[in-house]
């Protein structure tokens, strides 16, 4: 037999081998980070996009109970089931303010549908059913006044909203009330500075 005529198969470097063995190894590992990554995905998604959100206050329009820099998670759920109620710290879309388009804004709800807000002489009097009363603000510092001059009856799925910074506010003094379809969720829980972490609850009226 002729040893030279015969095909000779090229030999693969030893080095080509170890580095593809290497390689077929960390295969099974790769795949199942990418299947983790997709659960992750489904399961996070919807909660992040539909449940939950993220909101950083930026500016003191809600001090001295909200500052910058201040992380909050938005329930956007509740309001699908429920109203916004008086003294819920609530984020909406601003895009109905001129100027504002696609911004949002943190505020505290002040006046609920079928009230009238009256915002005078420091104070804020809130008339339903024929009665009226002056609205007692806990939540903010004894010598705070509410300046302005605002009266308006509200309509339905109509909000009156006002930051807890009154002085330096931007809210519906100026520019008027927020619709129920304008707001994102309630925020619910402040998570960051990790010292200020706990649940933002409704005040007591």
């Amino acid at each position: 037999m002729n040893i030279e005529n015969q095909e000779q198969k090229p030999v693969e470097p030893v080095s080509d081998q170890v580095e593809k063995k290497g390689i077929k190894k960390y295969i099974p590992f790769v795949i199942e980070l990418v299947k983790i990554a997709i659960i992750a995905f489904i399961i996070v998604a919807p909660i992040r996009y539909f449940l939950f959100q993220p909101f950083i206050v930026s500016g003191a329009s809600m001090a001295p109970n909200f500052a910058t820099g201040d992380y909050l998670i938005i329930d956007e759920i509740s309001y699908r089931f429920s109203e916004p109620q008086r003294g819920d710290v609530v984020v909406f879309s601003t895009n109905f303010i001129p100027g504002y388009a696609h911004q949002r804004f943190i505020k505290r709800v002040i006046g609920l549908p079928g009230e009238t807000v009256v915002v005078a002489n420091g104070e804020v009097r809130i008339t339903k059913d024929g009665k009226t009363a002056v609205l007692g603000e806990g939540y903010l510092p004894s010598d705070l006044k509410t300046y302005g001059d605002k009266n308006i009856t509200l309509g339905a799925g109509q909000y009156f909203v006002m930051g807890d910074n009154r002085p330096y506010s931007y809210d519906s003094r100026m520019w008027g009330v927020v619709s129920k379809k304008d707001i994102i969720g309630k925020a619910f829980l402040r998570i960051f500075p990790i010292t200020s972490l706990s649940e933002i609850s409704r005040p007591v009226y």
